[in-house]
């Protein structure tokens, strides 16, 4: 089921729980952090942008998880291909990094002695500033890029968690953005230009509970002269009211229902991320391969804390059918899917 919200409103009630589960086109209802009524270490909060054109692509995390905070950036180019990502942690960040309560308004401005990260609102635009000082081998990173033309629909999740009352995630996907700027590793310097480079936006609020696995892919480009993006996932908590899964057609969201992540396996039954995979839908329409580039992954076990993240970056090929029956034929259309293991 899939069910739509369209009434404004707070988002959880007094005893700090959703009022309303579903899928929404915007960022209907109001988040407010001092509502929650769970264990404030609970509470787990993000902005991730990804800036991405057929040659390259740079990813960007500010988040607050309560007992820590990262600050990440990933310089990735497609041709080689490579990958570099630069995280730096903060214990006991404690929401003390104000991320605001809306992506639509309110400023992300974290500065430490490893690294400065910007993203303001101005003159209908999102600029996003970024500078890690040893990035890699003594070389620093610097990136800026200017984000226009927002789409007019976005995936927004209000999703609960079967296994605490209490637990929430509220996300919103932005697929889509025309982008330009400029990213520099050392003086090696690459420009993006917004005839082909888009910006993805994930914005995520919520009290997650301990153990979870995820998956979430996402891909956008022009093709013949149409903007085409989407956005698919699924281990967010109970969707049961609704999946993620959504097409996003010159701003305006076609909703799917469920898709399913074929993940090869080795011999060994384990995932083999760089294998090719293929992407099913119980209504038919999304069909997809998937042939990978690069894994960028990131493990991290450290007592109670785990985390194993793979992020494969790689091309779409497939068809995808719009509400009005309309098929759309992609090819060689650069995107990502990942799955996310943590205990947090």
């Amino acid at each position: 089921m899939n069910k739509e919200i369209t009434t404004k409103g707070p988002l959880l009630n007094e005893f700090g729980e959703l009022i309303e589960k579903g899928y929404a086109k915007s960022l209907i209802k109001d988040y407010d952090r001092t509502k929650i009524k769970a264990k404030k270490i609970r509470i787990k909060e993000w902005d991730y942008y990804l800036i991405i054109n057929k040659h390259f692509a740079v990813a960007l995390t500010v988040d607050d998880n309560s007992y820590m905070g990262l600050l990440s950036a990933s310089f990735i180019d497609f041709s080689k291909p490579s990958e570099r990502t630069k995280s730096i942690m903060h214990w006991f960040t404690n929401g003390k990094r104000n991320l605001p309560y809306s992506s639509k308004t309110g400023d992300v401005i974290v500065d430490t002695k490893q690294a400065k990260f910007s993203y303001i609102h101005k003159d209908g635009k999102r600029i996003l500033d970024a500078e890690i000082y040893n990035f890699n081998d003594n070389q620093s990173f610097e990136c800026h890029f200017e984000l226009t033309n927002e789409p007019h629909d976005s995936i927004v999740m209000l999703t609960p968690f079967a296994e605490d009352k209490k637990a929430f995630y509220y996300n919103q996907k932005i697929v889509g953005f025309k982008t330009k700027g400029y990213a520099k590793v050392g003086s090696y310097e690459v420009i993006f230009n917004e005839d082909d480079t888009r910006a993805i936006l994930d914005w995520g609020r919520g009290v997650w509970t301990y153990k979870n696995t995820w998956y979430w892919g996402s891909a956008t480009s022009i093709i013949d002269g149409n903007e085409i993006g989407f956005n698919i996932g699924y281990g967010f908590g109970d969707t049961s009211n609704g999946s993620e899964n959504a097409v996003f057609y010159n701003g305006t969201m076609h909703k799917l229902d469920q898709v399913t992540f074929n993940i090869p396996k080795n011999e060994k039954g384990q995932d083999d991320f760089l294998s090719p995979w293929t992407f099913t839908s119980n209504d038919k329409r999304f069909e997809m391969d998937f042939t990978p580039i690069l894994d960028r992954k990131s493990i991290t076990n450290v007592g109670i804390i785990c985390s194993k993240q793979h992020q494969i970056f790689g091309l779409f090929n497939g068809t995808i059918i719009l509400d009005n029956n309309q098929k759309i034929e992609i090819k060689n259309m650069i995107g990502f899917a990942e799955k996310v293991y943590n205990k947090w």
